[in-house]
């Protein structure tokens, strides 16, 4: 689980020593994209915090929300309909919710560590 945060924090120090310029007409997808790796990320950190974190569902589930983004932003642009937004409603919802699950993870985790702390005889 730690290479992907390793990897998540390379890729941002990466894209902040190396400023890249996308095009308006590519700035839907790539917002999608960015959309599909925060919330596979978060769903995989979840997991981790849940003991249930498999690497290969995390890859599957990072490559299939790609692809789906990507096909549900082209095709919209294809068909001028703005199809990303149901993509941007589905992965920020889920993204707010495994936040908040997350936090809630860590937050029971705290206060067990807290209650542990005070009784120990001391």
């Amino acid at each position: 689980m730690w290479i992907v945060v390793l990897a998540l924090i390379v890729g941002i120090l990466a894209g902040l020593h190396f400023p890249l310029v996308v095009p308006a007409s590519l700035a839907h997808y790539l917002s999608i994209a960015l959309l599909a790796v925060l919330d596979t990320v978060f769903g995989g950190l979840r997991a981790h915090l849940e003991h249930r974190f498999d690497p290969l569902t995390f890859i599957t589930g990072l490559i299939s929300n790609a692809v789906l983004a990507a096909l549900l932003t082209y095709f919209g642009d294809k068909l001028g309909v703005p199809l990303y937004d149901a993509a941007l409603f589905a992965f920020g919802f889920r993204i707010f919710q495994n936040l908040g699950a997350i936090r809630h993870l860590l937050l029971v985790r705290w206060v067990r560590h807290r209650e542990k702390l005070h009784q120990l005889p001391g």
